[in-house]
């Protein structure tokens, strides 16, 4: 049995409560703010379309900032907050998360709802990359050219909920895997620049008379 059994068994023996997102959290859905909105300093701002490009499961600092003036308009992110995205092009990005780690609060819009919660922050937004959050967002999913699972829908999908305890264990061991998924990455790609490097060397004469 792993530890994170006998965690489980120990703290929640039995078993692990499965609660609709609207019980456990409050969804504020997002408003507003184009890019056309972002300055060079302000308020922090995180952009729907920057959750797909841009941001991984969590992030302390955003890319983006909008006006004060702007600010007041649009839906507060509070540090432990995790923002959803609630519009793609396709189904198995919609629904794509980020967790706010930072210490201030900052500001989302558009296609994009905020979840406040008092679960761990990383544990939900890692979890809306599993297969059960995948199988059920698509049921709530409409449209065709364009795919959004609304607040509304949002609300009614069924997540599990043990323990904060066992919900930090097992977003520590899912850390330790991200920054070494990031480390082989990284080494996969010095050697990917070794390789042309060497390819482009060993490969290149000079042409000669006979």
């Amino acid at each position: 049995m792993s530890p994170i059994e006998n965690l489980i068994q120990r703290l929640s023996p039995n078993g692990v409560a499965f609660k609709e997102l609207g019980e456990i959290a409050e969804l504020v859905r997002g408003n507003g703010m184009p890019k056309t909105d972002f300055t060079e300093s302000g308020i922090g701002a995180i952009h729907y379309g920057q959750i797909y490009t841009y941001y991984g499961t969590w992030t302390t600092k955003t890319i983006s900032f909008v006006s004060p003036e702007t600010a007041r308009k649009l839906a507060k992110v509070d540090p432990g907050d995790v923002i959803i995205t609630n519009t793609s092009e396709n189904v198995e990005d919609v629904g794509k998360a980020v967790a706010w780690l930072g210490d201030e609060q900052i500001v989302t819009g558009g296609h994009a709802t905020v979840l406040k919660h008092d679960q761990d922050p990383k544990f939900i937004a890692y979890w809306l990359q599993s297969p059960g959050f995948q199988i059920q967002k698509r049921r709530h999913a409409t449209g065709t050219k364009v795919i959004d699972v609304s607040a509304k829908n949002l609300a009614k999908i069924k997540i599990p909920v043990p323990p904060v305890e066992v919900q930090r264990e097992i977003v520590r061991v899912l850390d330790a895997f991200s920054a070494l998924e990031a480390e082989l990455e990284a080494e996969l790609e010095a050697r990917r620049r070794q390789y042309a490097y060497y390819r482009d060397k060993l490969l290149t004469f000079e042409e000669t008379s006979v």
